[in-house]
């Protein structure tokens, strides 16, 4: 283990915390980070060592996937959300699909410190983020399901959780929130910017990083969503391993070029997106390979699509999340972003499937110590905000 000693916040410590800016000496925490993103894949599980500015090491990281039953449930909660007013109640199956987020999300934390040998005194604090069911920052309404005082119980360590809804009732877009993770992952980094951190999930988001004091943020349109809805619809497969299928297909241009004239793909920086606000463009192809090509190059094309509305072009791109395991994908968009350099996160000793986990970890430890979590530039909130309730085993 890479851990030398041993901290515990208490519930007092915790909310007198002076530290309110980004200066001053910390302490440094050891965070478990959780995330369950809109690919419905699973849980992801990642232990960090942080005082909230600096990462000062990284533990093991994990994954618990869900099962087929669970995933269900969790479709179908998606696909009942939209009709929400009230991010606090839970008609029809949300109450089930939170029970299910809940569990997993426990069994997930016990298989992991069971498997590497970590007592939870040993742990300060869990970032847990939840499952997205409905994102609608224009109406002040973001919806992250899972019980947080039930999961603090059952775990027996401090849990932070509800992290994006200080900013969205704040005016702010509430997502993304780990551009301030990807600055601190860049500052080891020693190159020329401007450099671009994109994180491929259900949906696509962006950090670009220019120096010390330029972060802008912004969802740039499908990740995996629309892909693998498609793989399950038509042949009853997750995903698209490795972007195999796609390799072998024909990509349709005009349907590409008719769905790249949505407004959103001009629209500047800040702004955040829902897993299914592009779940009317589906694509019925009779070929599955073109399908696939089809769609991961609209992944692809999208994020190019945001080149003309950032400062200036970036001189790299590093690539992280599940759509990182794409090589498809990868070409796709090392094609659309020449000149520029395209690498994966893998391919500079991070973790791309850990990434988001160690994030919330990280978040964690910034919400425990009133540092902000999102800014102006990144989710367009009126000023620097932080973030998240705790709950006490």
């Amino acid at each position: 283990m890479m851990w030398h000693y041993k901290m515990r916040l208490s519930e007092t410590s915790w909310a007198s915390s002076p530290e309110t800016s980004e200066s001053g000496a910390a302490m440094m925490l050891r965070a478990i980070g959780m995330m369950s993103g809109t690919s419905l894949d699973g849980v992801d599980v990642a232990l960090i060592e942080t005082d909230g500015k600096r990462i000062a090491g990284f533990g093991p990281s994990g994954y618990r996937p869900y099962a087929e039953a669970e995933r269900a449930v969790l479709r179908r909660a998606l696909e009942e959300a939209p009709v929400m007013a009230d991010r606090d109640a839970r008609p029809g199956i949300l109450a089930e699909a939170e029970r299910v987020v809940t569990i997993a999300h426990a069994e997930a934390i016990a298989t992991f410190t069971a498997q590497h040998g970590i007592a939870r005194e040993d742990i300060d604090i869990v970032g847990f983020h939840g499952q997205t069911v409905l994102h609608r920052p224009e109406r002040r309404l973001t919806v992250q399901i899972g019980d947080a005082a039930a999961l603090a119980k059952a775990i027996h360590i401090p849990v932070m959780h509800d992290f994006r809804a200080a900013d969205v009732a704040a005016g702010g877009q509430g997502a993304p929130l780990v551009p301030v993770y990807h600055r601190a992952l860049a500052q080891s980094l020693d190159r020329e910017g401007p450099v671009v951190l994109v994180n491929i999930g259900g949906v696509s988001n962006i950090t670009y990083i220019d120096g010390a004091d330029a972060l802008i943020a912004c969802d740039t349109g499908p990740g995996n969503a629309l892909l693998d809805d498609f793989m399950f619809r038509v042949l009853g497969k997750p995903f698209d391993c490795e972007g195999r299928l796609a390799a072998e297909g024909v990509v349709d241009e005009n349907w590409l070029a008719r769905s790249l004239q949505q407004p959103f793909f001009t629209k500047p920086p800040p702004k955040s997106l829902d897993r299914n606000d592009f779940a009317t463009l589906r694509l019925e192809s009779s070929i599955a390979a073109d399908g696939a090509a089809t769609l991961t190059a609209f992944t692809a094309a999208s994020i190019a699509a945001i080149v003309p509305l950032l400062p200036k072009p970036p001189r790299s791109w590093i690539v992280v999340g599940g759509g990182a395991r794409n090589l498809t994908l990868l070409r796709m968009l090392r094609e659309r972003l020449t000149p520029a350099a395209v690498e994966t996160g893998d391919q500079l000793g991070w973790s791309s499937d850990a990434i988001e986990a160690q994030a919330f970890g990280y978040l964690a430890a910034r919400g425990l110590k009133g540092l902000p979590l999102s800014y102006p530039a990144t989710t367009g909130v009126p000023m620097p905000m932080t973030g998240g309730l705790m709950a006490q085993p």
